[in-house]
C-alpha cells in the first residue's frame, strides 16, 4: 500500500484547480450512445443528460465525461471521418451543461473534429481512450486550447502477454509524444486502461500493480466502473456490479489512483472519501 500518489502540483481543468496528492477526484460518465455497455446511453435527449449531470454534481462529481461513441466490448468503431452523428449527441448536451453545471466538462473522444467542436462548445479536457495512436492532433488541439488530455493505453489492436510493462511502455510514448507536441506535463493525466484488450487477469493485474505507473509522474486516472472484469468475478450483470466498482476504486486510491471514473456517483465519493481518510488522512475536517 502506498500513502501518496507521486503526481505533484496542479492541474487547471476549465475554471477548478485540481490539487494532485490531496484527495481522490471523481469523475461521473454522461454516456449518449444508446448502446452503452452499462446501459445507460441517453441518446439525443439533452433534458435526461442535464437532468444526470446535476444529480452527479450535487452526488460530488468534480467533472463530467460526456461521450457519444460506444466502446463496449465487441463494438466497431466508427470510421475516423464519421464524426456526425457523434457530433449530433454530444454538442447540444456540451453546450447545454456549459451553462448549467458548476464543474469542467470533459469529452471522451479520440478524434480530432469532435474534440474541437467539443471545446469550443464548453468543454474543457480531452479524453483519449487511443492515447494519440488514433489520431495525433489531439495532442496539438490541447497544446493550441491549453486544455488537459487523458491519454489512456489500449490493447484492442494487438493484446500483448505481459501488460504492465506493455502499459508502462505506452503511455511513457504518449506522454513523450504530446509534450513534443507542446502540451505542459501538469495538463497531461494517464489511464492504463481496464478492458480494451486486456484478458481478465490482466486486468485484474493492473489494478494491483497499479502503483507502477506512479514513474511517469503523471496523474492516474482508473476506470474500473461497471467493468467485464467485475461481471466475470462476480457473476452478476452489469447493474450489479457496484460493489465490485467499490472494491476496485479502493484498492485503486490504496495504488495510487488520483482521479476515478464512474457512473454511481454518490456511492463512489463515499468510497473515496473514507478511502482517502485512510490513505490520505484526509477526513471531512481537512
Amino acid at each position: 500500500m502506498v500513502s501518496r500518489t507521486s503526481a505533484k502540483g496542479s492541474t487547471r481543468i476549465g475554471n477548478t484547480n485540481f490539487r494532485w496528492g490531496e484527495r481522490t477526484y471523481v469523475m461521473g460518465i454522461c454516456n449518449l450512445s444508446a448502446d452503452s455497455f452499462s446501459g445507460d446511453g441517453l441518446g439525443s435527449d439533452v433534458e435526461a443528460a442535464l437532468a444526470q449531470a446535476q444529480r452527479m454534481v450535487a452526488e460530488g462529481a468534480d467533472i463530467i465525461d460526456v461521450g457519444g461513441e460506444s466502446t463496449r466490448p465487441g463494438k466497431e468503431p466508427l470510421p475516423a471521418d464519421d464524426i456526425d452523428e457523434e457530433l449530433r449527441l454530444v454538442i447540444p448536451v456540451i453546450e447545454r451543461l456549459a451553462g448549467e453545471i458548476s464543474v469542467p466538462i470533459s469529452i471522451d473522444t479520440y478524434k480530432h473534429g469532435v474534440a474541437r467542436r467539443a471545446l469550443e462548445a464548453g468543454a474543457a479536457m480531452i479524453n483519449d481512450i487511443w492515447a494519440l495512436r488514433q489520431d495525433p492532433r489531439l495532442a496539438q488541439l490541447a497544446a493550441e486550447r491549453n486544455v488537459p488530455i487523458i491519454m489512456m493505453s489500449n490493447q484492442r489492436d494487438g493484446p500483448v502477454e505481459d501488460i504492465m510493462p506493455a502499459i508502462t511502455a505506452d503511455l511513457k510514448r504518449a506522454v513523450k509524444q504530446a509534450i513534443e507536441a507542446g502540451v505542459p506535463p501538469e495538463n497531461i493525466i494517464i489511464d492504463p486502461g481496464i478492458g480494451f484488450g486486456k484478458s481478465l487477469e490482466q486486468n485484474l493485474e493492473i489494478v494491483r500493480r497499479l502503483a507502477e505507473l506512479k514513474k511517469l509522474g503523471q496523474p492516474i486516472l482508473l476506470g474500473s466502473s461497471r467493468k467485464t472484469m467485475i461481471g466475470i468475478v462476480l457473476d452478476v450483470p452489469t447493474d450489479q456490479r457496484l460493489e465490485g466498482t467499490a472494491a476496485t476504486v479502493a484498492i485503486g486510491i490504496a495504488n495510487g489512483a488520483d482521479i476515478v471514473r464512474v457512473h454511481d456517483v454518490k456511492q463512489m465519493v463515499r468510497v473515496c472519501r473514507m478511502s482517502d481518510a485512510i490513505i490520505r488522512r484526509r477526513t471531512l475536517r481537512d
